[in-house]
């Protein structure tokens, strides 16, 4: 997730407690799939596909299909103007018309021999998937009656592409809902019942099939936006990568008995950021672009194919592939420390292929989307004649909920170690070269805070964080110890969901 927008954050920080009560008096209370986050090691087997191939089982020794297989496609696009973006987390930043219509797509993989072996992995074209939608989900499959009992928490995986240009209001946690003024139900509900429908029309479409699952490299696609963390990192650990981001496309495509293709999932991590912060227009970013065009060019022979582009380890990558520059006249590069120009966050900004346009990141945004598709395209293609594996074994899944504001555990040097309570630091606040933050903020910020001193009396008055808080984060000062704030709720969770997918 893009880190909040500072203006939104922290302006209103002072009268937080007042906006949320008056958000309940308006609107109520409201009410994730974690891959690898590792990169692909040189001359080492890939370490970014979902599904694991096995040993040949029945069903693809004797050439018959391997699974129950399903996809299907809805819309859930939602209000589109008077209602804030949810990305970048600006108030400013409100939505005034349509680009393009943003989908859910729906994809099952299931035992034939148990049928109730089986998992429905949903793309949302959002920026994340959120627990009041996964909630919603969930809730909705349970009125679509006995035929769907089969789908519960443990096998429907929520998905968002990290869009940074759809209507936003639909999360279920304050923070994000500071800047949207609330939570909204018509955001909220066009979401759910879209994925919900493209879960029943994938469901529908049910038949025996067979996955085959196969990789390509993208070098185009995106960058570390972060170059400077990095080099964090020690030399030995870089040093098993080529490159400082993952560039690996993992693709899983979707078979029918008859031959019949019904869909591609793939996975390849890049920000839905190539739409800037000046824009207002709903689009689903790079990635709605990319499974748009893939769509298309399979029309005519597979009218109902459905074309996933799913958010992968996405980190710090960047899908403005020329670097970040100084936008004060100079057309210098960004101090490479902490991302300023002159000692300021704000000039700061990644260029995308086509940044000279002034068109709010579309030009950039449909070129990034058209290298997805294009890598994407590929592959499908070799997939035909070589270069795939053909998937077979156990369809599994489970899910839980985990605490981890005190989780305690053994480090790999045999210590006892043990979490706390979420909090956000001072260089948050200073967003990224994607969507730079406001104020005196500052990336790479460690000790001493080294902004104006009056954000620590904004904490303070909202929560000021304990010794044994400021011990279990440095050397990150705090600048809003959102893990620990729960008037009127939670600002953010502690307890997070896990989930696996076989």
């Amino acid at each position: 997730m893009a880190r909040v927008h500072i203006a939104a954050a922290l302006a209103t920080a002072c009268f937080g407690l007042l906006i949320a009560f008056h958000l309940i008096s308006q609107f109520g209370l409201p009410d994730v799939v974690n891959f690898n986050q590792s990169k692909k090691p040189v001359n080492t087997a890939p370490n970014q596909i979902p599904f694991i191939p096995e040993e040949s089982q029945a069903g693809a020794d004797d050439g018959g299909p391997a699974y129950l297989l399903g996809t299907g496609k809805a819309d859930i696009t939602g209000p589109v103007v008077e209602i804030n973006l949810m990305g970048y987390a600006d108030p400013d930043q409100v939505g005034t018309g349509l680009r393009q219509r943003l989908y859910s797509r729906a994809f099952i993989a299931g035992e034939i021999d148990k049928p109730e072996e089986r998992i429905v992995y949903l793309v949302l074209d959002t920026q994340s998937g959120d627990t009041a939608v996964r909630h919603g989900i969930l809730e909705g499959l349970k009125e679509l009656g006995s035929e769907y009992a089969i789908y519960g928490k443990n096998n429907v995986a929520v998905t968002g592409t990290h869009s940074h240009s759809g209507p936003g209001a639909w999360l279920n946690y304050l923070l994000p809902q500071i800047t949207s003024k609330g939570f909204d139900q018509q955001s909220y509900r066009a979401i759910v019942d879209g994925a919900l429908l493209s879960i029943k029309r994938a469901h529908e479409s049910v038949a025996p099939g067979y996955l085959s699952v196969a990789e390509t490299q993208i070098h185009d696609a995106n960058v570390n936006r972060s170059p400077y963390a990095y080099l964090a990192n020690p030399d030995k650990e870089r040093a098993r990568y080529e490159y400082d981001v993952d560039k690996t496309m993992t693709m899983l495509k979707f078979r029918n008995q008859h031959g019949k293709d019904m869909g591609v999932l793939t996975w390849f991590p890049v920000h839905g950021t190539s739409m800037l912060g000046n824009n207002t227009l709903i689009s689903g970013d790079n990635k709605g672009v990319a499974a748009m065009l893939f769509e298309k060019d399979m029309r005519g022979s597979e009218r109902d194919f459905v074309a996933g582009f799913s958010q992968a380890n996405v980190g710090d990558t960047s899908p403005n592939v020329l670097g970040a520059y100084c936008e004060d006249g100079s057309g210098e590069r960004c101090n490479f420390e902490d991302s300023t120009c002159g000692g300021r966050s704000q000039q700061c900004h990644g260029r995308g292929p086509f940044f000279r346009s002034k068109d709010q990141g579309a030009a950039s945004c449909f070129e990034i989307g058209r290298r997805q598709y294009a890598g994407a395209k590929a592959l499908y293609q070799s997939m035909t004649t070589e270069d795939s594996i053909p998937l077979s074994g156990p369809i599994r899944s489970l899910h839980t909920y985990h605490d981890l504001s005190n989780f305690t555990f053994q480090h790999h040097n045999g210590s006892l170690v043990t979490t706390c309570p979420a909090a956000l630091g001072y260089s948050f606040a200073a967003g990224t070269t994607d969507g730079p933050g406001a104020f005196d903020f500052k990336q790479n910020n460690t000790g001493s805070p080294n902004a104006n001193p009056v954000w620590s009396l904004v904490r303070n008055f909202l929560r000021e964080p304990s010794e044994s808080q400021k011990t279990c984060h440095a050397p990150k000062p705090i600048l809003l110890d959102v893990g620990e704030i729960e008037r009127p709720y939670l600002w953010t969770p502690n307890i997070v969901d896990v989930q696996l997918l076989r």
